[in-house]
């Protein structure tokens, strides 16, 4: 049986590699909006740049948690 410590260390190494997983998932979405904008302004499509970026304001306001994570009770 782990000892208390090793065990405490594994789920801690779990947390935040579930944690680096997420930010890769949010950095990836982030630069495919980024390609979204680029070329909706190659296009000439000036309002559905706007429009992206809007969307991706919104889509960053409702992720705090993944770019500051929050720790209950801290």
């Amino acid at each position: 049986m782990p000892a208390p410590e090793e065990s405490a260390d594994r789920s801690e190494i779990a947390r935040l590699v579930a944690e680096l997983e997420q930010a890769e998932a949010y950095e990836q979405r982030l630069r495919q909006l980024i390609v979204e904008v680029r070329d909706a302004l190659a296009a000439g499509n000036h309002a559905a740049a706007l429009s992206t970026l809007n969307a991706a304001l919104n889509e960053i306001d409702a992720a705090t948690d993944v770019v500051t994570p929050h720790r209950p009770g801290a």
